[in-house]
């Protein structure tokens, strides 16, 4: 990931200074992207739709490798979101998703993917791809799973990013 090429990363902001963020980014010239969620909020005198962050304490920035320490720069960016010892990199895919559902619903919100114990779930990648499992144990990015088959449990550990909750 060198060169002029650019990907999409994570950075995570102070609390309640995702707009803010965005706002310096984009005077930076850094593109930048904080999905906006439209919610209808109570006052006591009224109702009113206010934009909110879909993701709290946290702002999509697409740049090259080269330009990653400017944004570190930035009043209210606390650092990159790691996975796996490196700043996550997210798919044009995704961020291009997370627009289109925007534009096609109101009043969204984001949950972290759970996974607990006793949960069943889906191998999306590996060797075990397609085998429904129940969650043994949870480790930091791994979860230890039981593969119930031929009348054999089958133990093995599966990083969280390759499972689906059903």
């Amino acid at each position: 990931m060198s060169g002029d090429k650019k990907y999409w990363y994570v950075v995570y902001t102070k609390p309640r200074w995702e707009k803010k963020v965005y706002s310096l980014l984009e005077e930076e010239g850094i593109e930048a992207y904080c999905p906006l969620n439209k919610v209808h909020k109570q006052w006591s005198d009224r109702m009113k739709w206010v934009e909110e962050p879909l993701f709290k304490s946290y702002v999509f920035v697409r740049l090259a490798e080269e330009e990653m320490s400017q944004v570190r720069m930035v009043s209210g960016v606390i650092n990159y979101v790691y996975w796996l010892g490196r700043p996550a990199v997210v798919k044009q895919m995704e961020i291009e998703t997370i627009q289109r559902f925007l534009s096609s619903h109101r009043e969204v919100w984001a949950e972290p993917m759970d996974i607990r114990e006793n949960a069943r779930v889906r191998i999306r990648r590996g060797a075990l791809m397609d085998k429904e499992a129940k969650v043994v144990e949870v480790l930091n990015n791994k979860v230890r799973v039981v593969i119930e088959s031929i009348g054999y449990c089958l133990l093995a550990v599966v990083e969280k990013r390759n499972l689906v909750v059903k």
